[in-house]
């Protein structure tokens, strides 16, 4: 038996600028799911999967992707399925495998528990076969995965920190050319603490809500002449917004542009040990997501404010909007405190109590003892 772990992740800041190119710093967590891999008895033929979330087991025959029975199998199966599917068609003889996956990544949240789920069954299949995967291979198995075998148009971040994310660093991404340098994230020795708050607001509209946005940033570029807004600068951006007649879209080129360049910024302030510094770029990006993009609800922009209130040094909204989780810079005394100003001001609000914990970067994908 084969067995790894891979983690959820929590982004730091850069949100909706993966799908323009852009750049984004999440780190790994310490929550994750691992996925243990053996080979089927001599008489099976099939896969097998089974969850500890999930009440039955899936059987599958052997197949590519295009002649896989997708539609006869639970949507959390496909991406354990997903991988074995898509390395068939990349001329692998997969064989009779069963697989086992176990996640304790809270479902909903918005802290990648599908990127934990896919990564660590990858990793799993790819010692267990010994393919020798190099990372690039793994990232592009992965993110053709949640893209091609489930459907979801991730834009590859959750996979990248996944695999690759370090302990005590955050992983600064280039979304264009999928680079990825470990930045050094020192909250023990700075006494600071990453406090989430998971709001457990439903997403409201966010698959319609996120194609618009996301349909819009093309266009934007289109109609600015550039590949994706990346190609926008911080100076740059006063004559592209006067380039556009669209008030949305001109939101919207706002938002990732300076998104962008807070995502940069944060990356110089950790590299020069500066942590605490970095508190009013995380602010600025939640106001930016709150105003521009417009993907915050009322949950979320409840407990930036209560954070805010309670003495944390930034706080924003992390994930792709419209609920999930809350991120704010604490200090590592205040955390109770901060904590209990959330709750109170979510039972003030009528809202249902949030869940809140403190969150550290940990490792990426690694392999256990079986």
């Amino acid at each position: 038996m084969t067995i790894w772990r891979a983690p959820g992740r929590i982004n730091l800041v850069g949100e909706h600028t993966d799908y323009n190119d852009g750049f984004v710093l999440p780190f790994a967590l310490e929550v994750g799911c691992t996925a243990s891999v053996s080979t089927a008895s001599d008489d099976a033929d099939g896969w097998t999967v089974r969850s500890a979330q999930q009440p039955e087991p899936v059987v599958v025959r052997r197949s590519g992707l295009a002649d896989a029975d997708r539609a006869d199998v639970p949507e959390w199966s496909r991406y354990v399925l997903g991988a074995l599917w898509l390395l068939t068609d990349r001329g692998v003889d997969v064989p009779p495998l069963e697989i086992e996956v176990d996640s304790d990544v809270p479902s909903g949240a918005g802290l990648s528990s599908s990127a934990a789920l896919v990564c660590s069954v990858a990793r799993a299949v790819d010692d267990h076969l010994g393919l020798g995967l190099d990372d690039d291979a793994l990232f592009a198995l992965t993110r053709d995965v949640e893209n091609d075998a489930v459907g979801a148009p991730t834009g590859g971040m959750d996979q990248l920190v996944s695999l690759r994310g370090e302990a005590g660093h955050a992983l600064f991404c280039d979304m264009r050319s999928h680079a990825t340098r470990s930045v050094p994230l020192d909250l023990a020795g700075t006494d600071l603490a990453v406090l989430v708050a998971d709001t457990r607001a439903p997403h409201r509209h966010s698959d319609g809500e996120y194609g618009a946005r996301r349909s819009g940033c093309e266009e934007a570029a289109r109609r600015l002449g550039v590949d994706a807004l990346r190609d926008v600068t911080a100076d740059d951006l006063d004559a592209a917004l006067d380039r556009l007649d669209d008030e949305e879209l001109r939101r919207y080129v706002r938002h990732v542009v300076t998104e962008d360049d807070r995502v940069l910024s944060v990356v110089r302030l950790l590299d020069d040990g500066r942590l605490a510094d970095i508190g009013p770029l995380l602010t600025a990006s939640h106001r930016s997501m709150r105003d521009d993009f417009r993907i915050t609800v009322p949950e979320v922009d409840t407990a930036v404010d209560a954070l805010l209130e309670a003495g944390a040094l930034g706080a924003r909204m992390t994930g792709g909007g419209f609920g999930g989780c809350v991120i704010g810079l604490v200090p590592a005394r205040s955390v109770d405190a901060a904590s209990d100003a959330v709750r109170r001001a979510f039972a003030d609000a009528g809202f249902a109590e949030p869940d809140l914990f403190t969150a550290r970067p940990a490792q990426g994908a690694h392999r256990l003892e079986g």
